[in-house]
């Protein structure tokens, strides 16, 4: 299959006149720039509109053969990766504010929505999620998993659950990277409250058997669906848990301070941070992806930094649920590497999330710019990517996956290069490419508006 995009954005600089081509499985072969597309292309294909069967494997049609060349619209982005993903909190959205409360009175919200899933209904909810999410742009997610059994904690036969994340990310077309979530104790020193029962393993023995099993499980639909393995927190495992850990391979992801309260509770159980509970267990490397990481010390910025730990941040979900916001900065010039997430899908637009981390550090420290529209596109594409396990760019041996986003919009006419990122939304993406094929796409000028064309004549081609 071969693409053709006017411009896009490659090695941190907008090239025009882009062929990319890529081979069955979805991998560019050829990245050619400077070559304007043959007489007469063939016309963009239609996102697919066939899900995939249930429980099969997650191939995309192309409708095209490989000598066509499709012509897109827009500057070409690689594809954002959605870091963080709880699929079924999508139910919880506008539907939780009218009475204020706190994150954990939020939390028995979240709590009632978990106690409805079934497999079938998870099913149904997270197509739903993962569609909306090729929508906004994201051709990858982290799902951090953890409603494992039924409600009273009886495993489901053949790993249910999980099977319908992957089949409904199948039918969506996104590629999907299932982080398998240990969840062991209420709070620290607890039991599972019987809301969480079905979170639980009993053990971590129990876990890292079902584990184990998962991957096996879920082998039919690989290669675009994955499995990671995550910590619900340090509060849900204990300390002395934690080493074992190291024994997985793949991404390991953990939900981490964000809350003072878990420093609170870390620190009058174990005289240590969250942070320093992962240092000593031998967990902190660049494999590790902590997620919010909202309320540290110096220290802890230390440690992830030096150890090159990628973050999570999900400035939109931190913003709803009043968590604070958190030192990305601070984090970054440590050496740490940020990364975006959507978490609670409060919003699903990989525009905003990104906008809205770059908007948290200039409210919290009255300073423009402190990250560039570069380091942001980064933290979306290729960090989102390397925390999840992935590749990401548009060059020769990564995935296709990519985006393209519209530059004459009445939102985003008059946007000098890559800029574009810091004035778009969702409603700026015009397709979406998921291993060479096209799993989104508008017709040419259709979110060109008669405002965005009128505002368009007073700006020149940059």
């Amino acid at each position: 299959m071969k693409l053709f995009f006017p411009r896009a954005y490659i090695d941190g600089e907008i090239r025009t006149d882009v062929l990319v081509t890529a081979d069955e499985s979805g991998t560019i072969t050829a990245v050619e720039c400077g070559t304007p597309p043959a007489p007469e292309p063939a016309a963009p294909v239609p996102a697919a509109s066939v899900p995939a069967a249930p429980g099969t494997s997650p191939g995309f049609p192309t409708g095209t053969s490989s000598e066509d060349i499709h012509v897109f619209t827009g500057t070409a982005f690689p594809g954002a990766h959605n870091a963080h993903s709880h699929a079924f909190h999508r139910l919880l959205r506008g539907r939780t504010h009218d009475d204020g409360g706190t994150f954990w009175t939020w939390r028995q919200e979240m709590y009632a929505a978990a106690a409805s899933l079934t497999p079938q209904l998870y099913r149904e909810v997270a197509t739903a999620v993962f569609g909306e999410m090729i929508e906004a742009g994201y051709t990858s997610v982290g799902e951090f998993h953890y409603v494992h059994h039924a409600p009273d904690g009886t495993a489901y036969p053949d790993h249910a659950m999980e099977r319908a994340l992957a089949e409904a990310a199948a039918t969506a077309g996104i590629r999907l990277v299932l982080l398998d979530t240990c969840y062991l104790q209420g709070s620290i020193g607890k039991e599972l409250a019987p809301e969480q029962v079905r979170f639980g393993d009993g053990s971590i023995d129990g876990y890292m058997r079902r584990h184990a099993s998962l991957r096996e499980a879920l082998a039919d639909f690989s290669p675009l669906v994955t499995v990671g393995a995550a910590i619900h927190s340090v509060r849900a495992v204990a300390a002395e848990d934690l080493p074992r850990f190291a024994e997985l391979d793949g991404p390991l992801h953990i939900h981490l301070s964000e809350q003072p309260a878990e420093n609170e509770q870390a620190l009058a159980a174990y005289g240590k941070t969250p942070t320093r509970l992962l240092a000593e267990a031998g967990l902190l490397s660049p494999r590790l992806s902590a997620v919010h990481a909202t309320h540290l010390s110096d220290d802890d910025i230390r440690l992830l930094g030096d150890a090159g730990v990628h973050i999570v941040m999900c400035p939109t979900t931190e913003a709803d649920l009043a968590d604070g916001i958190g030192p990305a900065r601070a984090l970054a010039d440590a050496g740490a590497v940020i990364c975006l997430g959507s978490d609670q899908h409060v919003v699903l637009d990989s525009m905003r999330e990104l906008q809205a981390l770059e908007a948290g550090e200039r409210l919290a420290s009255g300073q423009r710019g402190r990250f560039s529209p570069a380091e942001l596109i980064t933290a979306l594409t290729q960090s989102g990517a390397s925390a999840l396990g992935l590749r990401s760019g548009i060059a020769v041996g990564c995935p296709a996956d990519i985006v393209t986003v519209e530059h004459a919009s009445v939102r985003t006419a008059g946007s000098r290069g890559e800029q574009v990122v810091m004035s778009a939304t969702a409603a700026d993406i015009s397709a979406v490419i998921v291993a060479g094929r096209v799993r989104r796409s508008r017709p040419k000028g259709a979110e060109q508006d008669s405002l965005g064309r009128l505002y368009a004549r007073f700006f020149k081609e940059e």
